[in-house]
Order: C-alpha cells, then sequence, then structure tokens
C-alpha cells in the first residue's frame, strides 16, 4: 500500500514507523527540514520539505499513485485542506484527517465532511478518543488496558498479576476447568519484555500483563477472579484541565452523578474558563506537583488521580506524589514511548499512550480484509482485531480444533447474531460471524489473509 503522511512529529513519525515496518510504500511531509531528516535517517520512508497542503508537495510525495493520505499536522485547517486536495486533485482513496478543534465535530455541523463538501473519510480526534479511553478505564479501575469490540459486546482488558493473584501458577488448561462457564479467554502475556501468545500448559506467573478476552458481561468477574475487586471511584482528581482534561470532567459530570471531581490547572485564565464550562466540578488554580495544592484536592482522600497535562514528566511526577499522599490509584496519559516500560516500577497503575490510540485507529483503515477494529498492544509487539468472516474465508465451516492457526494467534470471541461465543474446538465459523483475535506483530498479514475476499491461506 502506498500511503502520504502529512505531518512527522510524535503521531506521524508513530504512524509511518508502523507502516514503514510492514513494508507499505510511505512518503512524509513536513515543513520542518530537521524533522524530515530525522524521520529519513532512522525510517525506511521517502521524506519531502514542505506545506502538507499545497499540490505540488503532494505530487512529489507521489499523492497521484497513493491509496491513502493521512493528515496529522498540528493544525486542523492544513489537515483538512490536505485531504481536500488529495480528492479534488489526485483522486486519492482514503483520506484521514486529526481534527481538534471540537467545534468542527459538533453534529450540527456533520454534512461539513460528506463527499459532496470535504470528503474526509476519517476523523481522529484525538481529545474524544482518550478521553473515553480515560472513561473506559476509570469503569474498570482493575484493568490497566481496557478496549471494546463487537458493538461494546467483547471487551478486551490487560490485568497485571500481583502475588496476591488467585490464579498465578495456574496452568491455563486448569482455568477451563475450574471456571467452565467463564466467558473469557486468556490471548496473550506479556512477560520480561515479551509479548506472546501462551500454551495451555502454560502458567501465568507473577508479574505477567495478561490480555484477556471477554463477555462484557464477564469482565467484572474475571477481574475478580484475577485479584482485582477494586471499586468505581467516587472521588477524583483530574491534573491538567486542557481539551482532554475538561472532556473527561464533563463526561463524568454527566454520567456518573455521584462522582466528586477536582481539577487542578496551572494557567489561571484556562482555569477560570474551564470553570465556566463545568458545574460540579472544583477547580483549583496551580501545579499537581505542588503537595499544597494536592492536600487542598484531598488527595489523601482521593480514589483516582487521573494526569492529563501536556508534559509527561508532570504526569508521572503528580500520580506518584498524589499516591504517596494516600491517593489509591493512578491513571497517566505518555506521550513517551519509552515511559510506559518504567510506569509500574513508579507505582503508576495504569497509563494511556495518545499516539498509540491514534495508530490503532488509522491501522483500522490500513489493515487489508473485512476489518473492523484494530487496536495496537506494547508499541506494536501485537494487536487485537475485530474482522468479519465472509463465505470465501479459510476459517468457515470448519471447528476450530481443525483449523491450524499459525503460533502467535488465537481467536478470542466470536460475535454472531447479537451473542457472544467463547471459542472451544467444536465451535465452527460461519460467514458474517465477527471474529476478535489476537496476533503477535509478525502474524498480522496472516489474519488480513484469513478475512479477504478471495485469497489461499492453508
Amino acid at each position: 500500500m502506498k500511503i502520504v503522511i502529512c505531518g512527522a512529529g510524535q503521531v506521524g513519525y508513530g504512524i509511518a514507523e508502523r507502516l514503514a515496518a510492514e513494508q507499505n510504500d510511505v512518503s512524509v511531509i513536513d515543513s520542518s527540514p530537521q524533522l524530515i531528516n530525522a524521520i529519513g535517517d532512522q525510517l525506511d520512508v521517502r521524506g519531502f520539505v514542505g506545506h502538507g497542503a499545497h499540490p505540488d508537495v503532494l505530487a512529489q510525495a507521489g499523492a497521484e499513485e497513493a491509496d491513502m493520505i493521512v493528515a496529522v499536522t498540528l493544525y486542523d485547517e492544513v489537515n483538512m485542506v490536505a485531504c481536500q486536495v488529495a480528492h479534488s486533485l489526485f483522486n486519492v482513496p482514503t483520506k484521514v484527517a486529526r481534527i481538534r478543534a471540537q467545534s468542527y465535530l459538533q453534529g450540527r455541523w456533520r454534512n461539513l465532511f460528506s463527499r459532496d463538501h470535504m470528503p474526509i473519510d476519517v476523523i481522529i480526534s484525538p481529545e474524544i478518543e482518550v478521553g473515553e479511553m480515560v472513561l473506559r478505564r476509570l469503569a474498570l479501575p482493575g484493568a490497566v488496558e481496557t478496549v471494546r469490540f463487537a458493538d461494546d459486546n467483547v471487551v478486551v482488558v490487560g490485568i497485571m498479576c500481583e502475588e496476591d493473584c488467585p490464579v498465578v501458577d495456574t496452568p491455563l488448561r486448569q482455568l477451563t476447568e475450574l471456571f467452565p462457564d467463564l466467558g473469557a479467554v486468556v490471548v496473550g502475556l506479556y512477560r520480561n519484555n515479551r509479548l506472546f501468545v501462551p500454551k495451555s500448559n502454560d502458567s501465568i506467573l507473577t508479574g505477567d500483563l495478561a490480555y484477556i478476552v471477554a463477555r462484557r458481561d464477564q469482565v467484572r468477574r474475571t477481574l475478580s477472579i484475577f485479584g482485582h475487586e477494586e471499586p468505581e471511584a467516587a472521588k477524583v482528581i483530574i491534573a491538567g484541565g486542557g481539551n482532554i482534561g475538561l472532556y473527561v470532567a464533563k463526561a463524568l459530570e454527566q454520567r456518573q452523578t455521584g462522582t466528586k471531581i477536582k481539577m487542578i490547572e496551572a494557567s489561571r485564565d484556562r482555569a477560570m474558563a474551564v470553570a465556566d464550562e463545568l458545574k460540579r466540578s472544583v477547580i483549583l488554580h496551580g501545579s499537581a506537583l505542588d503537595q499544597v495544592i494536592l492536600n487542598e484536592a484531598d488527595a489523601g482522600d482521593a480514589d483516582t488521580m487521573i494526569a492529563l497535562t501536556n508534559e509527561d514528566e508532570v504526569n508521572i511526577l503528580s500520580s506518584v506524589m498524589a499516591k504517596k499522599l494516600g491517593c489509591k490509584r493512578s491513571l497517566s496519559l505518555l506521550n513517551n514511548p519509552s515511559y510506559p516500560a518504567f510506569a509500574n516500577a513508579l507505582g503508576i497503575d495504569a497509563f494511556i499512550n495518545p499516539r498509540a490510540v491514534t495508530i490503532s485507529r488509522i491501522l483500522q483503515h490500513v489493515r487489508r480484509g473485512r476489518i473492523r477494529g484494530v487496536h495496537s498492544l506494547q508499541n506494536g509487539a501485537a494487536e487485537i482485531v475485530e474482522a468479519e468472516a465472509l463465505d470465501t474465508s479459510p476459517l468457515v465451516g470448519k471447528p476450530l480444533r481443525v483449523i491450524d492457526l499459525p503460533t502467535g494467534i488465537r481467536v478470542g470471541a466470536v460475535f454472531r447474531g447479537g451473542e457472544v461465543l467463547t471459542p472451544n474446538g467444536e465451535l465452527q465459523i460461519q460467514a458474517k460471524d465477527r471474529i476478535v483475535i489476537f496476533a503477535v506483530a509478525n502474524r498480522v498479514r496472516q489474519v488480513e489473509q484469513m478475512f479477504r475476499v478471495s485469497l489461499d491461506f492453508f
């Protein structure tokens, strides 16, 4: 696939890195010579210095032959115009734009991005995507990662297995025997910086991060079995009153009316603006690294500290400080891909990488075959994929026990006619089934092939 990326910042670089690693033909445009030189030196991509919306620059980058344009510059208007030019002059089939300003995304203006006006196929709003991810984590406080598939009927959770986890040292095959009616499957384990699909004789060890695919009504029971019975947060502190912080606070006010919210914002002007938009939240002007402010926010009595500032270091330190003062849990926004590896050691219970959220949304449209959803895990070490089985799929009509799936792929759930089926050896995949699959990075292409219209796989 030939892809043009406008913007070589953190998100653009991350997208280019993933797509180039999968042998896609990637061109990157940015107005900064330094960023283009850096990305050209480090990745197998072609770099072009220039304005991402200018026709001559897009032409140099190969827009005429491109299958997709991904516009993720810092400016919404540049992203929108780049997609319009790619459509009008180069007939690029798929156009993806990152749009941050919520004014463009209000329901009454939804026709703006129709094919008759500004033909953008996929709009990515980081604030909404990340904000919803934060809210999902808050709803399941025992999980370090939460993603939903199959119209929210299937939930994938990442669960840290602590020393008091009841199923530590238990072979996975025994889990099935102990809990035969549990609608959940362990599809992956992250251990010693390696993410893999466990075998039935493998045991879960202390310190493992287990990725589990579960029916929605079985998620809390699954968390309990793995030793996590934390209640939902009743008292929340939000550090950072930016777009994401404001979105989360507004949503909590509307959806969890009993939750007490306190927000810390360093900018006086922003604090006043946020206070005007929120109804029940208490806004504190000051630094989230100031212990006096944290005490004023009652950090010692809080259930969850949500650190959503624009600075990773502030998010990490404020989370650590809040927990030292007595806050029960912490959730941090971390942009730097190297920081999450240290999060658990610092006592940070859960984190969200905005870049990973954006990349997952884009991968959904890069993947070939009938792919309905994608979520990237551990900086691209694996993916959870939701795909629809077609009549021509090699999976259809065969019991799972006779399908020789490659090592590194595991079926987690099958969604059929509004019902979630937990996979077993006798289950036969039918056409139009929606299948949630875990695949390590070097097996993703094979998952795509399984769900293409007609392609020999086995």
